[in-house]
């Protein structure tokens, strides 16, 4: 039997369950899509494969991503984390999820939902690329760059353009697996 084919990117057994099983599927479970973004702030600078090692630790740690606890973490829980060698320890990175979790609220009042918020710039339907190789993959482009401005405008953080472009093709807003892909 032929080996899969799959993205230039999955290189290991976790990145290949995450490709084959995540990557480019559109997604509108609330608590995840708030999960993908704080995982893609936290990835900025780092290879996403040592977030997806570090998923299940930064799960327990931040509270399974409940937006409603992480509001409220004060310099005593800040003091925790950066001691969790499960997690990424960047005083930054923790400092912008919890701003996240609290900018999670005043957007929902406005839009109802982050996944009505973030789908509403596609139409509830995602961007099929059909790219052949890597290197046609984008790092953001302009719908990216005005996502960004947007959640920067409702006080986010760690949402710039290329996180917010990788954040858009891991809740399958846009799919760019290549051509060849077994996974498309």
């Amino acid at each position: 039997m032929a080996e899969e084919k799959r993205c230039g990117w999955s290189k290991t057994p976790t990145d290949h369950k995450y490709h084959d099983e995540e990557w480019g599927k559109p997604l509108h479970d609330e608590r995840r899509l708030f999960e993908m973004l704080i995982l893609e702030g936290q990835q900025a600078g780092l290879s996403w494969s040592i977030i997806l090692k570090k998923r299940e630790a930064m799960r327990e740690a931040y509270d399974g991503f409940d937006p409603e606890i992480m509001k409220d973490y004060d310099e005593k829980k800040t003091a925790e984390l950066l001691l969790n060698e499960g997690i990424i320890r960047n005083r930054l990175k923790i400092k912008a999820a919890v701003t996240n979790a609290n900018a999670y609220f005043k957007l929902k009042e406005e839009y109802g939902s982050l996944d009505a918020f973030m789908w509403r710039y596609v139409g509830g339907e995602p961007i099929l690329n059909h790219p052949k190789t890597m290197s046609e993959i984008p790092a953001s482009t302009e719908l990216s760059d005005q996502i960004s401005k947007d959640l920067k405008k409702l006080g986010f953080s760690f949402v710039g353009s290329t996180i917010i472009y990788a954040y858009m093709q891991a809740i399958g807003m846009v799919n760019d697996h290549l051509k060849e892909c077994d996974f498309r």
